[in-house]
């Protein structure tokens, strides 16, 4: 398969993990078929994967299942030493 960004072959489809919504409105959406190309980094979803994503959204209730998971906050005190810093600041 052609990557659709960059044009080379060699697309993967990998699954991931994603995340919608923070604290009590989070749903965490596993098991996602994602395309990424090993050649430009390049990732995306198919049109149909992304519909398949808003239901999931939209039927929360009925196709989640709860469970109990860390959660950690980064923060930036404890950033690696000599890492460039964020230029968005």
């Amino acid at each position: 398969m052609l990557c659709a960004s960059c044009g080379h072959p060699g697309v993967q489809l990998r699954r991931v993990t994603r995340s919608s919504g923070q604290g009590s409105s989070l749903l965490v959406i596993e098991n996602i078929p994602m395309w990424w190309c090993p050649h430009c980094g390049e990732s995306y979803f198919s049109a149909q994967t992304l519909h398949e994503i808003e239901r999931i959204k939209a039927l929360r209730k009925s196709v989640a299942v709860n469970r109990s998971v860390p959660v950690a906050v980064f923060q930036e005190a404890h950033a690696q030493p000599g890492a460039p810093r964020d230029a968005s600041r």
